[in-house]
């Protein structure tokens, strides 16, 4: 892979530049004196023969660290340039110079993406919880192309790409979330001998062990084996008491390398054992009150913000966490022009958590002295548990085939997949209750009483059985015109099985506490399409005009389908539909180094459920649009400075329904208007590298649920980190990065009631130990 090529018989940045530029400087003189000498040998050849001599050139090329050719999808088979759609690739030495470690940090790298939402009231949002262009894409996350399920962090030690495809993917990948979805690409072996180990250490007690071992077994048949293991076990420079300890090992084979069959054995296994972060609260910051009607306690509105670091739950909290994955390929190339790709994938994601959150409602923040915020208390009594596993089983085929009718070229993609997701989740009594903390000055030793965590017969059973068809062509009319198309049909069954605890409300005929079983099934056929026309003003550029859909089903996120008749899962409803246009063009600049793009699109999401206030019942009557524009630079602007940046603009509104924002603005919540990136580096002569970057989220709009008090949005700020890398030794560097340098405070994250945040992550450093063989 890259990372292997990149060090190359394991030279030393240092070495590399070092050998370079002395390369650059005396290749003029290597160059003349080995033209004299073959010179003289070949006039003594050519007087002997009397032959012609013939111009021998030598080409060398350098991979770009930052800018890729291509997307991973086979569904792909244009460079980037000539790819009439917006997709950001986040490659694996930008994740690296940045320190990042998780799905969630990596994506900073493109604008507008994050985990803006922190939950409901009842529950908190864990892990990657992605929000793009104003819709939740957390259930469209997936790896090598196959769903990767679970409210889980992911880490990205065993991956060497990001593929961020903006707008409908339901060609691609059958139902999806409206505006987008993220593909990891995990690393591969390579016939070439490498290993790449590094050790991080750094503020919150960062500790962190990678090693990527590559390793030839037959280069003659292509056979080779690659090794990447992590072992970390780290806090949160802003958070007290949260922790991340995890532990991961992914061994790969390959068979064939060099031959028209090649076979890949991928195992991925990660456990987690965490300590999760329910927020803290939002007293303090601009636009809290007094969450009492009519403002009652009005001293609460001037009340001071709490420490960004205290810690609201307790020790005894926690999130275990547990990742299998077993993937078998094969790809065979029937000829030049024919190319079969098989995928068999078994995933299985477990989480069991035990989380303390907090409503600080009027009941929930009592202040007994008004005058002493010290004797001030807030209730922990939102103990949520999670004890959730999903399962998948899928066998996806691709061919693809170049071919010529008349004068126009077509490259068709043709595929068939059949997956089975599953989706348990169990129900538990004994969380326990903890003391009211202390709002300034909480104590996490506390024991929670009653704690005995017992399964209590509530269970949801949640599966989906899809057998999906799809093809995709590129017409090349001529060298500036083509054409892009493809239609994907999903034929889908969803059953759900659930067992509840009866209500006095929903069940006055049942003892409350009755174990209640529902049964509710669904099947249909989605039908998607995108169409493109291409135009390429020169090689290296393209204008082009998209038209794609998507859709949703009930339950197509989760599983769970619901009998509530104000819920979009209820089976009686239709599948939620996007449709997106998108026009744009690309640009590659200085022999293709640097890549410039730029788009505007208008998404429309409609089916959206409503209520109609005459008769109070509920019609999917909704409808909601994100459009915006997006730029984005990525590349090599000259020898040793790299560039990755992207700006966006958006504007969001229902079209049709309720305002869904706390605020009553009529945009869409957890989408900042604004939003930018950049990370820039540059390598010195003697080997010396430094980077940095900036970043810019705008004001948020939280959800509305009927709080009073709390915050409708969040501030919009600026963040900027800086890197510097030098090779002590042809075989270690060194690597700082700093983050945060102004150690701005700021808002992450806030959940739908505006009770809680997550803190932003003040100023901190880590240091990095990169060690190559």
């Amino acid at each position: 892979m890259a990372l292997i090529k990149s060090r190359k018989h394991s030279k030393s940045r240092f070495n590399q530049h070092m050998s370079t530029a002395l390369a650059v400087m005396l290749l003029p003189v290597a160059a003349q004196a080995a033209d004299q000498a073959t010179a003289t040998t070949a006039v003594a050849a050519a007087a002997t023969s009397g032959q012609t001599l013939q111009e021998v050139k030598v080409v060398g090329s350098k991979e770009n660290d930052f800018k890729a050719d291509k997307a991973a999808s086979p569904k792909y088979t244009e460079a980037l340039v000539n790819t009439p759609q917006s997709i950001t690739v986040i490659k694996k030495e930008l994740i690296e110079q940045q320190g990042a470690v998780t799905l969630t940090e990596a994506l900073r790298n493109t604008p507008g993406v994050g985990t803006f939402f922190l939950g409901e009231n009842g529950s908190t949002s864990t892990g990657d919880s992605i929000y793009m262009r104003g819709f939740d894409s957390s259930s469209s996350i997936y790896v090598d192309g196959v769903r990767d399920l679970g409210s889980i962090s992911r880490d990205v030690f065993n991956i060497e790409q990001i593929d961020v495809l903006k707008g409908p993917a339901g060609t691609d990948n059958g139902r999806s979330s409206p505006t987008g979805s993220v593909n990891l690409t995990s690393k591969q072996p390579t016939l070439e001998d490498a290993l790449y180990s590094s050790v991080t250490i750094g503020g919150g007690e960062q500790k962190r062990v990678t090693a990527d071992w590559n390793k030839v077994i037959n280069a003659d048949n292509g056979t080779a084996f690659r090794l990447n293991v992590l072992d970390q076990d780290s806090g949160n420079p802003g958070r007290n008491e949260v922790k991340n300890k995890r532990w991961g090992i992914a061994p790969t084979f390959v068979f064939g390398l060099k031959t028209p069959t090649r076979f890949y054995l991928d195992y991925l296994h990660v456990k987690q054992e965490n300590v999760p972060d329910g927020g803290v609260p939002t007293i303090g910051l601009p636009g809290y009150t007094s969450p009492d009607l009519n403002n009652g306690r009005p001293f609460l509105s001037k009340a001071a913000p709490v420490d960004p670091k205290n810690f609201y739950g307790a020790k005894s909290d926690f999130d275990n966490v547990t990742a299998d994955m077993f993937t078998a390929r094969i790809e065979h190339d029937f000829n030049s022009k024919v190319k079969l790709l098989n995928t068999t994938r078994y995933g299985k994601t477990k989480q069991n958590y035990l989380l303390t959150a907090f409503m600080g409602t009027t009941a929930n923040l009592l202040t007994p002295v008004p005058a002493d915020p010290s004797t001030w208390t807030l209730a922990r009594s939102t103990r949520t548990i999670k004890d959730q596993q999903n399962e998948i089983l899928t066998n996806q085929s691709t061919v693809t085939a170049d071919f010529e009718t008349g004068a126009i070229k077509h490259t068709v993609v043709a595929g068939l997949e059949l997956t089975n997701e599953k989706q348990l989740t169990y129900g538990y009594n004994g969380t326990g209750t903890l003391p009211a903390a202390n709002l300034y000055n909480p104590n996490p030793n506390v024991v929670a009483t009653g704690l005995n965590l017992v399964r209590n017969g509530v269970r949801t059973d949640g599966s989906t059985n899809t057998q999906s068809a799809y093809v995709f062509d590129t017409l090349k009319l001529n060298e500036q015109w083509q054409i892009n198309g493809g239609v994907r049909f999903d034929h889908y069954s969803t059953t759900y099985n659930a067992t509840a605890l009866s209500t006095a409300a929903a069940n006055p005929t049942l003892p409350v506490g009755t174990l209640v079983p529902t049964a509710l099934e669904l099947s249909d056929t989605l039908f998607n399409g995108k169409i493109a026309a291409l135009f390429k003003p020169t090689e290296d550029s393209s204008i082009y005009a998209l038209y794609a859909t998507s859709k949703q089903p009930p339950g197509g996120s989760n599983f769970a389908l619901s009998t509530s008749a104000n819920s979009a899962a209820n089976p009686k409803f239709d599948p939620q539909e996007t449709t997106t246009t998108e026009v744009g063009t690309k640009w590659d600049f200085l022999k293709q180094k640097l890549s410039f793009t730029a788009a505007v699109y208008r998404t429309e999401v409609k089916n959206e459920v409503e209520q109609d206030p005459v008769d109070l019942l509920y019609y999917q009557t909704g409808k909601k649009r994100v459009q915006g524009v997006e730029i984005g630079v990525t590349g090599e602007v000259m020898r040793n400075w790299l560039i990755s940046a992207g700006y966006t603009r958006m504007n969001t509104s229902v079209v049709a329904g309720k305002v869904v924002t706390a605020s009553g603005i009529n945009n869409l919540s957890y989408t900042p208007k604004q939003a930018f990136t950049a990370w820039t580096s540059y390598t010195l002569p003697f080997g010396l590298k430094l980077g940095g970057g900036a970043r810019f989220v705008d004001s948020l709009l939280r959800g509305t649920d009927g709080a009073i008090g709390t915050p409708a949005y969040t501030n919009s700020y600026w963040v900027y980190d800086a890197m510097a890398s030098y090779s002590v030794t042809k075989n270690v560097d060194l690597q700082l990065n700093l983050y945060n340098l102004a150690d701005k405070k700021y808002v992450s994250a806030i959940n739908k009631s505006g009770y809680r945040y997550t803190p932003g992550t003040p100023r901190y450093a880590s240091l990095t130990a990169n060690i190559k063989f």
